[in-house]
């Protein structure tokens, strides 16, 4: 009896120990894995924070880049070795600008254009009051009444040689002088439309050959004139070249169809091909004439002076890649360019090399193709530190 009061007693010990372990477990599982709970659900909303944010990146819209003055430009292979700086200046090409003379002596009597007043061609800019125009008119009627004379002899001798009264001599003479007549008529004709003639023969007027901008404007009301006096130029604005003076030595490295890249006040750039390349050197100033076409004209305006870097095929290093030395910043001891993305610029280790002439060499981490900042990456400096520094 007693031997069983004992195991009943060891039973009942065990089952009270059995459940206190059991809620010092309870109590231990909630002091060492709550804690545990609380970090892991911390830890998604801590990631979602950086979530989407590349280091060096920065989020910028074109339209805010293009305010602030950022400029871009798609890098060409070719280090400083293959670049010819030269200076250059925009002119209108030879069939984009005609000058305006008068074809006679004469008064102006109406002035219709004015300066930077846009014209057609065959429009007149001015009318002239001349003793000239008189003369023109006169050529043309009489040329008018010979041609009519010779036209009307031509078919009288017609009809008579087939009726066999005349010689075929007498046709030919009316034939031969037909055709002459016909000239005159249209020599006549042709110079009175030129010259504008009216028709009472009195005035004349200065009419443009090509549609344009006035770009000069001499003429003054009422002036006497003599012929070939310029009164007016017109000039094409979408007909333009650049003419950029070289070295000797660098002429015979330039050839038809190299590009170039056209420098703008603001840090803008256009490119451009080389048309072609004068064959001698200009006296006064020892250089040769290349003549660029731009790829677009915004910006350019005829009378500008500009900076061209010409890159002749196969001059240099191709695998180096040349910058404005404002394009590359040192950012925590590293050098970097900035490279536009989708959206906005993201920063690019470099590795830089020789430097001349406001330019730097970039031997290593670009590409040709690559969009680059060439104006106004310090300010992409500072808000790269700014958006660094938040996160």
């Amino acid at each position: 009896m007693e031997t069983e009061n004992n195991r009943n007693k060891l039973i009942a010990g065990v089952a009270v120990a059995t459940l206190v372990l059991g809620g010092g477990g309870i109590m231990l599982g909630r002091t060492m894995f709550a804690p545990e709970t609380t970090a892991a659900a911390a830890a998604p909303a801590e990631e979602a924070e950086e979530e989407g944010h590349v280091e060096g990146q920065i989020l910028m819209e074109e339209s805010r880049a293009k305010a602030a003055g950022i400029v871009t430009e798609a890098l060409q292979s070719g280090g400083l070795g293959a670049e010819i700086l030269a200076q250059g200046v925009v002119a209108s090409t030879p069939e984009g600008e005609a000058v305006l003379t008068a074809r006679a002596d004469g008064a102006v009597v109406r002035i219709n254009r004015q300066l930077g007043d846009f014209v057609r061609a065959g429009e007149a800019l001015a009318v002239m009051e001349s003793r000239d125009a008189a003369s023109i008119a006169a050529e043309r009627s009489s040329a008018s009444a010979n041609l009519a004379l010779a036209r009307s002899t031509y078919a009288r001798e017609k009809k008579l040689f087939d009726a066999k009264v005349t010689a075929r001599q007498d046709l030919e003479g009316a034939q031969a002088a037909l055709a002459a007549a016909e000239a005159e008529a249209r020599r006549s004709q042709s110079a009175a439309s030129a010259a504008k003639v009216s028709g009472d023969g009195r005035t004349l007027g200065v009419v443009s050959l090509i549609s344009g901008r006035v770009t000069k404007a001499d003429a003054k009301l009422g002036s006497y004139v003599l012929a070939g006096t310029e009164l007016f130029r017109v000039s094409d604005p979408n007909r333009i070249q650049i003419n950029a003076s070289v070295l000797a030595a660098d002429a015979r490295r330039i050839k038809p169809g190299d590009t170039a890249v056209i420098e703008l006040l603001g840090g803008e750039t256009v490119t451009a091909v080389v048309r072609s390349a004068t064959p001698s050197l200009d006296p006064d100033s020892k250089t040769a004439t290349i003549v660029l076409t731009p790829q677009g004209i915004g910006g350019l305006t005829p009378g500008q002076g500009l900076r061209a870097r010409i890159k002749p095929r196969g001059g240099g290093d191709s695998a180096l890649i040349a910058l404005p030395e404002e394009a590359v910043q040192t950012v925590e001891g590293k050098e970097v360019v900035f490279v536009k993305t989708a959206k906005g610029f993201q920063s690019t280790t470099v590795v830089t090399g020789k430097r001349g002439g406001g330019r730097i060499e970039i031997v290593d981490g670009l590409k040709p193709g690559a969009v680059v900042v060439t104006k106004g990456a310090f300010m992409l400096k500072a808000e790269l530190g700014k958006g660094e520094a938040e996160h």
